[in-house]
């Protein structure tokens, strides 16, 4: 059993306008999945992007465009997307409050494949 302490987890900024905070990962014990929460200013989100596993997109508040492919749609608090692995996707808060989400991957490392090649491909790495 491990206990992670999220109040004492920090807050990252991985691009302009978005916060991430790791929940669970390989650096911090998890072998199967990786979990964080983003806060999203108005505009701001992930880039169109792929992972080799499945992902969950669970809005905790605000608002989100979300798109899969060609399609979007709209996600308020209390939805979530599943995208399918090795499909492109991505998000941007809609709204003009912060959007904070969670995702989770069946995955205990962050890795994605980028359209723009100077986003970082792999995050939160076993110690």
């Amino acid at each position: 059993m491990r206990i992670v302490d999220l109040n004492n987890a920090p807050r990252e900024e991985w691009r302009k306008g978005v916060l991430t905070r790791m929940r669970v990962s390989a650096q911090n014990g998890g072998t199967q999945l990786c979990l964080f929460e983003q806060w999203c200013e108005p505009g701001h989100g992930a880039p169109t992007h792929l992972h080799a596993v499945e992902e969950v997109l669970h809005v905790l508040d605000g608002e989100a465009d979300v798109w899969v492919g060609e399609t979007h749609a709209t996600l308020t608090a209390g939805q979530l997307m599943i995208v399918p692995a090795g499909i492109k996707h991505g998000f941007a808060n809609s709204g003009t409050g912060t959007l904070h989400i969670q995702s989770t991957l069946a995955a205990p490392v962050f890795e994605a494949a980028y359209d723009d090649k100077r986003e970082t491909p792999r995050r939160w790495l076993p110690g």
